[in-house]
């Protein structure tokens, strides 16, 4: 059965699913999106923004290697122009402590020929040559800027589009993340994942591209009738409040922003119940940074952040899924394509 991507992103389909090897047994990834910070809340502009959270990137690599765990950080072109984060980036690929992939956010990555409005936020909206390009662009400036040329991408606010998988494949990309299971984002323009489980899937009859989806779940009474009512639970916040409310529907995405860590372990173990073998965790790297997202507030939010990661963790461990790199899972996927 296939899934496809609506709103202009129908050739954005499963040829088959990633089977995963079976002696690989339960495993996570932590992904970042690592990005400037911008208030979320005002229009889009090329320049102003800060990038206080780069300083806070060393504590975080600490934190989780403590764990074994090798992230993966999506950077953008304003993290590649700062010094300080290249230098990080550059310190923990040399390393092999980390991975880095590519995060476009075309209003502040050049060539800057689009008008900025919010049609145009979601890369995959804009016409072949010009995405193309500013792909491009920031793989070469992240090759440079670290030695290292990544295969791996995640377009900014999820945004692929119609001809985003014949541009990922022409480059030599092998792996994509841009897909949030579950979600809709046509209602702004954007692509809707919607009937999209959390499953690796083959984006191409050659097995050349990997998809591998941000995790998210759904819990509740109605949880086996989630492909069926995933649509409805999506378009209508009322429907959605009332499914939540009463526990018979709940959504629950695997990251630190607005999840608790009750929900969190919940959709965990139901990931696990479903034979989930790899969870995917996500957040912004300005969570980092007090003041710079509405989920970290203050100091005391950042605490709260830690622990939440840190009550994370010891559940993973405690249920026997293991961290897994990104440089793991580019083994695993040329495997598969033999």
């Amino acid at each position: 059965m296939f899934s496809t991507l609506k709103q202009g992103t129908d050739n954005f389909a499963a040829t088959s699913r990633m089977a995963l090897p079976e002696d690989l047994g339960r495993r996570f990834l932590i992904s970042v999106d690592t990005e400037e910070e911008f208030d979320w809340n005002k229009p889009f502009q090329r320049s102003g923004h800060t990038n206080v959270s780069v300083g806070k990137l060393k504590k975080f690599q600490s934190f989780v290697e403590n764990y074994s765990v090798k992230p993966v950080y999506f950077v953008d072109y304003s993290i590649v122009e700062n010094d300080d984060a290249a230098a990080f980036l550059k310190l923990v690929v040399e390393s092999g402590t980390a991975a880095i992939g590519v995060h476009m956010h075309p209003w502040i990555n050049p060539p800057f020929e689009e008008e900025l409005n919010n049609h145009n936020s979601f890369v995959g909206n804009l016409p072949k040559e010009l995405e193309e390009n500013k792909i491009v662009k920031l793989r070469d400036f992240i090759d440079q800027r670290t030695g290292k040329r990544p295969t791996i991408y995640r377009a900014g606010r999820y945004g692929v589009g119609p001809n985003s998988i014949d541009i990922l494949s022409k480059l030599g990309f092998t792996i994509d993340s841009s897909v949030r299971s579950r979600f809709d984002y046509s209602g702004d323009s954007g692509p809707d994942f919607a009937h999209i489980g959390p499953e690796p899937f083959w984006l191409d009859q050659r097995h050349t591209l990997l998809e591998i989806p941000l995790t998210t779940v759904f819990s509740g009474l109605l949880r086996k009738q989630a492909d069926l009512l995933s649509p409805y639970f999506n378009r209508s916040n009322l429907l959605r409040a009332i499914l939540s409310k009463s526990k018979m529907l709940e959504r629950i995405p695997l990251t630190p922003e607005g999840v608790s860590a009750r929900e969190a372990k919940e959709a965990i173990d139901v990931a696990l119940d479903d034979q989930l073998k790899l969870l995917v965790f996500s957040f912004h790297s300005p969570s980092l940074s007090p003041g710079h997202t509405p989920y970290v507030r203050t100091e005391a939010d950042l605490d709260r952040f830690y622990d939440w990661w840190r009550d994370i963790l010891d559940h993973l461990m405690e249920r026997d899924v293991s961290p897994i790199g990104m440089d793991d899972l580019l083994i695993i996927a040329a495997a598969g394509r033999k």
